[in-house]
């Protein structure tokens, strides 16, 4: 006997020709979809451990957070008012005491706060790159999601042994890679190209080797200093340096790639590295109006696969990924013109591309027979969506968290009427709630319903790393000198 049919339901598949039925059926037996066609006399008799009666719905893949950081989670308004430096310096100092072992019950809230807003929201799939992810795969998993997570690495943002950091990262590969059924997958992460000198990225290489199942997670062309420091570090430009020490390739998820040229997409697509684009985080923190933004049209001309992320969602306070995918397409129309994407491109984005981005298109990311149950269930029935004409338009540009009714993670219902089945929302929101408390208490935040105030410059300054950041600024000082002088 199946374990899911919904029938009835407008079914948006988004598959290779991205076929759409506008009353279809879809069978999910042992967590795989094994159905996809339209409703027939007989459906509504169809005998399954659950049946979902998909008039009035939409069903669609789950969609993939493609690059994301869910441990700050509870701080959602501590930086929303914050000029850029006073949010990087804050942010940069907690990030420090967590790498000390401190705030464990902020993560862990937070980490809670995130699966169960993720889910509510269509979230099935999550890709976080987090200072202490050890919480992360546990709660994750335990939620039902299907997540990928990593320990960041870096040698010159913090001041902790580089012998440390690989070795934790190699303790988080051995303890909690292909758990929860295969949905936890480890990945590797180095943090970015601006931060991390060429020793560190050989290193990478070396323990991608050793995995060599696991993704590369890193920021990739996010700064304009990105390809300085790969200069320094005895490269061309980041997407060469990354050539040269054998991580370009297949496994690299890119987040960003702000300042790519025409060279690093070329390299990219080469190499079917995958990218992540944030685009409502520089929406919201983007100090110049000039500043380049993704060529996502060029990456996907190029067969670069691109997914969407919600980034440090507590940094523009919102769970909404489905508003990624209006963000991508104002913030290319406002550089670019009008029409660069199709409804369906950026769909595709949110779902199967974010997936191939992450090397499991193959699994998921759309509806066809074979690939993992990972879908969800929109309610359309509903005056925002009247008339329903063009729904992948309507999905793109107008869906929100509180339109999803139902989510399906590896053929489980892990939310229903809305609600997650697998957690507490109540015993959720009072600990995070008493998390941010406790951090008050303990630091110099200031933070209550009528907006936050981080501890001053000079408390900040105290809590960040010295020696890995002077490093950093020296070797941006010197390469800047080199550049001008042609040295």
């Amino acid at each position: 006997m199946p374990d899911i049919v919904v029938h009835d339901a407008t079914l948006l598949t988004v598959d290779e020709r991205n076929r759409l039925f506008e009353r279809g059926t879809l069978v999910v037996e042992d967590g795989t979809i094994t159905e996809v066609r339209s409703t027939g006399p007989d459906d509504t008799a169809l005998d399954a451990d659950h049946v979902i009666d998909g008039d009035g719905a939409l069903v669609m893949p789950g969609l993939v957070n493609a690059h994301t950081h869910l441990e700050l989670t509870p701080l959602l308004g501590a930086f929303s008012d914050l000029d850029l430096l006073e949010m990087m310096g804050s942010m940069t100092a907690v990030y420090t005491q967590f790498a000390d072992g401190e705030f464990d019950y902020l993560i862990e809230a937070g980490y809670e706060l995130a699966a169960y807003n993720g889910l509510a929201g269509g979230i099935t799939t999550v890709n976080s790159m987090d200072v202490r992810p050890g919480v992360g795969a546990e709660t994750v998993g335990a939620a039902g999601l299907r997540g990928f997570l990593g320990p960041a690495i870096s040698d010159l943002f913090w001041d902790r042994p580089v012998d440390e950091q690989f070795d934790r990262a190699r303790e988080f590969v051995e303890t909690h890679h292909d758990t929860y059924g295969g949905r936890i997958r480890a990945t590797i992460c180095p943090h970015d190209d601006w931060s991390c000198t060429r020793e560190l990225w050989e290193r990478t290489a070396d323990l991608a080797a050793e995995y060599p199942d696991l993704l590369v997670h890193t920021h990739l062309l996010e700064l304009d200093e990105s390809d300085s420091m790969a200069r320094a570090n005895g490269g061309a430009d980041s997407t060469a340096l990354l050539s040269d020490v054998g991580l370009l390739d297949d496994r690299l998820v890119a987040a960003h790639f702000r300042i790519a040229d025409e060279d690093d997409i070329r390299r990219t697509a080469e190499a079917g590295a995958g990218v992540a684009h944030c685009p409502s985080v520089f929406c919201y923190w983007n100090p110049d109006p000039s500043t380049q933004w993704t060529p996502v049209p060029e990456l996907r001309a190029a067969g670069v696969d691109v997914g969407l992320g919600l980034d440090d969602h507590y940094w523009h306070d919102s769970y909404n990924l489905f508003g990624e995918a209006r963000q991508a397409r104002l913030a290319a129309n406002l550089e670019r013109g009008r029409g660069q994407f199709q409804s369906m491109e950026l769909l595709r984005m949110l779902t199967v591309d974010g997936a191939r981005a992450l090397n499991v298109g193959d699994e998921i990311g759309s509806l066809e027979p074979g690939k993992r149950a990972d879908f969800l269930v929109l309610d359309v029935d509903a005056p925002k969506f009247a008339p329903r004409t063009n729904l992948p338009a309507q999905v793109v540009n107008q869906a929100a968290p509180a339109d999803v009714e139902t989510v399906v993670v590896d053929g489980e219902i892990v939310v229903e009427d809305g609600t997650p089945t697998r957690l507490d929302g109540d015993a959720i929101q009072q600990r995070a709630e008493a998390a941010v408390e406790r951090f008050v208490e303990e630091t110099d935040w200031d933070l209550d319903v009528g907006g936050g105030d981080p501890p001053s410059a000079v408390a900040t300054a105290r809590e960040i790393d010295k020696r890995g950041p002077a490093r950093l600024l020296s070797r941006l000082a010197i390469q800047s000198a080199r550049d001008r002088f042609s040295l």
